[in-house]
């Protein structure tokens, strides 16, 4: 049962909302938009016609709370509800809510997505369509049951999540020994992410490719596809570039494979934007591994290759109108090749770390072939309740290498201040020989290590940094904003001052003397210090200009306090002036306090006050923008103070556990 609507509630927040809100506001429909408290004054919110509060910053009640979606879908008069990705995208009973309540629910059918939403239940039912399957063990039974059934398989094996995906409870197990540590780890993840503990085993496919591929249906039985994306390059079995079409996968094969996902669709009677994901071997045989029932994160490049939008297909499809193209006309449409990254807000030589913050400086690139989806801007507080991704950057071209310089030049031109993001990290990736050369499986950063370590300083902006900080202060200083004393200065401005600069964990002492307007001798280096000099120093808008040792430069800049942001060369870095700071210790938790470094809420507290530790063990279980990050003991000793419980919400800094 189908009916017409024009008032479209999107249940979900970020670049996606800011996706489907711009989309339907440009098909003639009226958005309304939902929010949390930490999400107030959110773009995705200023996009809407209409914007409804939902509740506090915690997901649990706000984005994942269906009674309070519902409730603001009848407060503004809402039609239909459109779920994004993410969040209740994906829970049969939120579409059978929105659909009880009398609303359109812009996706699948609830039977549909449970038929799928099941890994155990979906594979089964695939079996029976004849999609190729992973051998596999869908679970029951204790520890014992599941290291039969390892053995049985062989190792290495997946441990999956059940109910969920986004590499959320998923564990690669090489041996026997790991099993029992890996499928506590995945069921408690798991029923953090998901409510489900539920896991299953599947055979480790090693150097295979992640390949899936759109699908569509509608409510006249037709199914059809979009050829495929490759999404290898992953990161803790989460993708981190999707490209399409894949250059490992010829017309034969495609046609092969999306012959299998549309049987997949059918076999759940799938309406609407869906994903039947598959592992491609190096011998060419593909295994069906998750139907993801909604839009994907990577839909840009299907749009992008076969000129489409898939969110005014949903919109049609949702209101009982046919495909609006065939599979031939489809097929006929495919020109050229997109390459999409995900910029995070992460460290990821600290493990992808998630980082949080205050946005100092949004800019995304521009130019031909290039698209942004977003919900960044200057100005935008980026907190610990969500997730890591804050952007998608797509470049287009007629063949995968114009592509991939499209996209180089992109990541080059976009600057992200204020909060540490893995920008480096997907430009390396994409600039490497080994992708350039299309090297990739699902192992792609294990193999290439190194694109993950981060990139030592570039000495000159150590240096301008410097410049700059010393000229920002003598500028304030002339004009009576800042007293001279503060800063250790002598009355005469001209005599050399000292400076420590912190980067990248690393301090750069320094001595600058200025020796005219905008300029500075500066000694630096230890042993046998160096001396440059920096000339011509100036600030026009963003951009940094000055002249060292007689070459120009041009840098982007931000600046907080004590803290400047300086982007060039494609290295962004922050510099702080620590001249005056009190020295820390050298090694973090060397005095026994175990803080968090960064605001999340505990999952789990492994240990009691009183309690002896060996240094290592695991104390505390913090999750963090959907990851969870453990906290060992830094010494062993004994457990003085444990000042965090299960359910806690922590900030940066706080004391969670003291050893002595």
């Amino acid at each position: 049962m189908t009916k017409r609507f024009r008032r479209v509630l999107v249940a979900n927040r970020g670049e996606i909302a800011v996706r489907v809100l711009r989309g339907a506001r440009a098909l003639g429909y009226e958005t309304i938009a939902v929010y949390s408290d930490a999400d107030a004054s959110a773009l995705h919110v200023r996009e809407a016609h209409r914007a409804v509060r939902i509740g506090p910053a915690a997901a649990t009640e706000s984005y994942l709370s269906i009674e309070r979606i519902l409730d603001a879908a009848k407060s503004s008069g809402a039609e239909a509800v459109h779920p994004g990705y993410g969040f209740l995208s994906e829970r049969a009973e939120f579409a059978r809510a929105v659909v009880d309540a009398g609303l359109v629910f812009i996706g699948p059918d609830a039977a549909s997505i449970e038929a799928m939403g099941n890994k155990s239940a979906a594979k089964s039912r695939m079996i029976e369509a004849g999609v190729p399957c992973v051998p596999g063990y869908q679970g029951g039974g204790g520890d014992d049951a599941w290291l039969e059934a390892a053995r049985s398989i062989g190792f290495p094996v997946m441990v999956k999540a059940a109910a969920g995906g986004g590499g959320r409870g998923m564990r690669l197990v090489h041996d026997a020994g790991a099993l029992a540590d890996a499928l506590r780890s995945a069921r408690s993840e798991a029923q953090n992410a998901f409510g489900s503990g539920e896991l299953l085993l599947e055979k480790a496919i090693v150097g295979a490719r992640h390949v899936e591929i759109q699908v569509f249906g509608d409510r006249h039985g037709t199914v059809v596809h979009f050829g495929e994306r490759d999404c290898s390059v992953q990161r803790r079995n989460q993708k981190v570039v999707e490209e399409a079409p894949s250059p490992a996968v010829s017309e034969v094969l495609r046609a092969a494979m999306g012959d299998a996902a549309v049987r997949a669709a059918k076999a759940v009677n799938y309406v609407g934007a869906g994903t039947v994901e598959f592992l491609l071997d190096r011998e060419g045989h593909f295994y069906f591994l998750e139907m993801n029932t909604r839009l994907q994160v990577e839909h840009a490049v299907t749009e992008m290759v076969y000129d489409v939008d898939l969110v005014a297909w949903q919109l049609l499809v949702a209101q009982g109108e046919r495909l609006p193209l065939s599979q031939d006309d489809i097929t006929a449409r495919r020109r050229g090749h997109a390459i999409e990254v995900r910029l995070c807000t992460e460290d990821p030589a600290q493990g992808y770390l998630p980082q949080t913050g205050t946005v100092l400086l949004w800019q995304p690139p521009e130019g031909t072939g290039v698209r942004v989806d977003t919900y960044l801007e200057t100005g935008a507080v980026i907190g610990p309740f969500y997730d890591s991704m804050q952007a998608k950057v797509i470049a287009h071209g007629t063949n995968r290498e114009e592509a991939r310089t499209r996209l180089i030049q992109a990541l080059a031109e976009t600057a992200l201040f204020g909060v540490q993001s893995n920008r480096e990290f997907l430009a390396r990736i994409v600039g490497s020989d080994a992708f350039g050369a299309d090297d990739v499986a699902t192992d792609f950063l294990a193999k290439n290590e190194s694109l993950v370590t981060a990139a030592p300083p570039r000495h000159h902006l150590v240096l301008a940094a410097a410049a700059f900080t010393i000229d920002d202060a003598r500028r304030l200083t002339e004009r009576g904003a800042l007293d001279p004393s503060l800063l250790g200065w002598q009355s005469n401005l001209a005599m050399p001052t000292a400076m420590t600069l912190a980067h990248r964990g690393h301090d750069a002492s320094l001595t600058l003397t200025p020796i005219g307007p905008g300029a500075y001798r500066i000694a630096h280096g230890e042993g046998s210090p160096g001396v440059s000099e920096v000339r011509e120093l100036a600030c026009d808008g963003a951009s940094l200009r000055y002249t060292l040792d007689g070459v120009r430069h041009v840098a982007r800049y931000a600046r907080r306090g004590d803290a400047l942001w300086l982007d060039a060369e494609g290295a962004t870095d922050s510099y702080v002036d620590r001249t005056y700071h009190p020295a820390e210790k050298a090694v973090a938790g060397a005095d026994g306090l175990v803080r968090a470094n960064m605001d999340g809420k505990i999952v789990r507290v492994a240990v009691e006050a009183g309690a002896k530790v060996d240094k290592g063990q695991l104390l505390v279980v913090l999750e963090a923008m959907k990851l969870e990050l453990e906290f060992p003991a830094p010494i062993a000793g004994t457990v003085q103070e444990v000042n965090a419980r299960t359910g806690d919400q922590v900030t940066t800094g706080q004391v969670l556990v003291r050893i002595s």
